[in-house]
């Protein structure tokens, strides 16, 4: 029978032991400089809070805008029902004006101008424009609601007048610009249809002159029509003003939608009439004065066409009211947004006694032996204080 020799008090403890004793020793370690600890971290803390106080507190104003929601118009209202295709207004293609907004506020046009108004070069210490720039657009944020879509405009500033000043200027730096820009689809069709009237009339000038030139005076070939040379002016005009037409639709709806469709099929029908009345038309001993005779028809019923759809135009977008509407005018704030001098307290606790904490394990490790040692030096230290 065999016996098993115990093994020695000091023989060297496993792993798990060793963990073990880790963790208490750095428990017993800061229980007895804990003082140490504390007194650092509160100091941190009040150093942190002192520091607080010498920041120049910043504030946020913030103002609230709603942009114009598009809408279907007379015109395209009238285009859906061609071709029986009533009800199908085909607003899929038509974004919506929010992310447009939040790109022109951030323009050079906008910004120089509130840079210039308000002397941020001077308030921002800035040298060239550039930095201003960078600045404000920093101390200034637009961000647009994804579920209602209203745009938030918020500015920091260390001046709550200033801060509330800047805000709303953006709202109104915004109106000016969109005031001088064709946005929204009403807007596009009426500076299109504009540009358009000047040209005819301009025409309709010329072929009038033309035809005074050529010994026949208008009044006397309305005494005596070219049935032929109306019909063939009329249609030419009529061809003319769905080709613009088209061409406006093109230019917020997708070639999908029902209108550019329906638009593309009225054309191609009006031109294959045009085709039809070109081939059965014969010239006459009189040709020279019918062809300037028709192409003042030519210009004058285009010119009645343009004119209908300009005042359509026109009435859409006196329908559609404001380009901006400011839900909330910004107020200068009455609280600073920062900085927070409990965090800044807390943060200062924190390091503070993380640091102190720090410096009391190094040192105590660094001046002892090997773990065994330190275990029963530090456990007979604990038995003398209790």
């Amino acid at each position: 029978m065999t016996f098993q020799a115990p093994l020695p008090q000091d023989t060297a403890p496993s792993a798990d032991d060793e963990a073990g004793i880790d963790l208490l020793e750095l428990a017993a370690v800061l229980s007895l400089r804990w003082k140490l600890v504390a007194g650092t971290a509160l100091l941190g803390g009040l150093a942190a809070m002192g520091f607080s106080f010498l920041i120049t507190p910043t504030f946020t104003a913030q103002t609230v805008v709603m942009p114009p929601q598009q809408q279907q118009s007379s015109a395209a209202s009238a285009l859906a029902s061609l071709g029986g295709l009533a009800g199908m207004a085909g607003l899929g293609g038509i974004k919506s004006p929010g992310e447009q907004y939040v790109s022109l506020l951030r323009t050079n046009a906008i910004e120089d101008r509130l840079i210039e108004r308000f002397k941020l070069m001077d308030v921002y210490k800035a040298k060239i424009k550039d930095d201003a720039r960078k600045r404000l657009e920093k101390s200034a944020r637009v961000d647009l609601g994804k579920k209602d879509g209203l745009l938030t405009i918020s500015v920091d500033d260390t001046s709550p007048q200033r801060a509330a000043d800047l805000a709303n200027a953006h709202t109104e730096e915004l109106s000016r610009l969109l005031s001088t820009l064709a946005v929204t689809e009403a807007q596009q069709r009426r500076v299109f249809f504009e540009r358009h009237l000047e040209k005819t009339r301009k025409k309709l000038s010329d072929a009038q002159l033309q035809l005074a030139q050529s010994g026949l005076s208008t009044n006397l070939l309305r005494s005596e029509p070219k049935a032929a040379a109306e019909s063939l002016a009329k249609l030419q005009a009529e061809i003319t003003a769905t080709e613009v037409r088209l061409q406006t639709l093109r230019s917020y709806l997708h070639d999908t939608a029902p209108q550019v469709q329906a638009t593309q099929a009225q054309l191609g029908a009006l031109r294959s009439q045009l085709s039809k009345l070109e081939a059965s038309s014969t010239p006459s001993g009189d040709g020279h004065y019918v062809e300037r005779y028709r192409e003042v028809k030519y210009q004058e019923t285009l010119l009645e066409l343009f004119t209908r759809q300009y005042e359509m135009a026109r009435l859409d977008e006196s329908r559609e009211g404001p380009l901006l509407q400011v839900i909330d005018v910004a107020t200068p704030p009455e609280r600073k947004s920062r900085p927070s001098k409990a965090m800044i307290t807390l943060g200062g606790l924190f390091v503070s006694g993380f640091l102190a904490t720090l410096y009391v394990l190094l040192s105590h490790f660094g001046r002892q032996g090997s773990l065994g040692t330190r275990w029963r030096e530090l456990r007979a230290r604990l038995n003398e204080t209790h």
